[in-house]
């Protein structure tokens, strides 16, 4: 009986082994096609994450909170169309959800000024519309950390009041 199961045994190896050797890599001449070597990127160095980009706070050109992103909404092509900001509200009840055009929306780096940070983080001031022409921001301290490898910014910029974005018409996901 011992000498029937170390029979089997081997054979059960021996077979293993035969499966093995028959999935060992090939080498071939061949250069990888272009297709193959374009497939994954390596580097998203400066983009950011649209999963970061939910719960964004959006301010005015007078720095006053005016609500925060709630979606993204893009096109058949991957296009970013429409940002659905969500206005007033406590805790997700009762906002007003607004659906802006995305290129109306400028998003800056640098931290908002408040009375509570401007010692401990840096002074930033951020003014201008977000229309087509660039915010002007004017930082008067260094900023501790870098902004640039957290992949996301730090606020967004449109240049309305919470009352105008409360008039709006409401947006509905139909």
């Amino acid at each position: 009986m011992l000498m029937k199961s170390i029979a089997a045994g081997l054979a059960g190896t021996a077979l293993f082994a035969t499966v093995a050797f028959a999935q060992t890599a090939t080498t071939t001449d061949k250069a990888p096609t272009a297709a193959t070597t374009t497939t994954t990127a390596t580097s998203a160095s400066g983009d950011w994450r649209t999963s970061k980009m939910d719960g964004l706070n959006v301010y005015n050109d007078a720095n006053e909170k005016i609500g925060s992103i709630s979606d993204l909404l893009m096109d058949k092509s991957g296009n970013v169309k429409l940002a659905v900001i969500g206005v007033g509200g406590f805790l997700g009840m009762g906002e007003h959800m607004v659906a802006i055009p995305f290129e109306k929306l400028k998003f800056v780096n640098q931290p908002v000024t408040t009375s509570s940070n401007t010692t401990t983080k840096s002074t930033t001031t951020t003014t201008g519309a977000a229309t087509d022409r660039p915010a002007a921001t004017t930082t008067t301290a260094p900023a501790s950390s870098s902004t640039t490898s957290k992949w996301y910014p730090d606020h967004a910029v449109f240049n309305a009041t919470k009352d105008e974005l409360k008039a709006m018409p409401e947006f509905k996901y139909d």
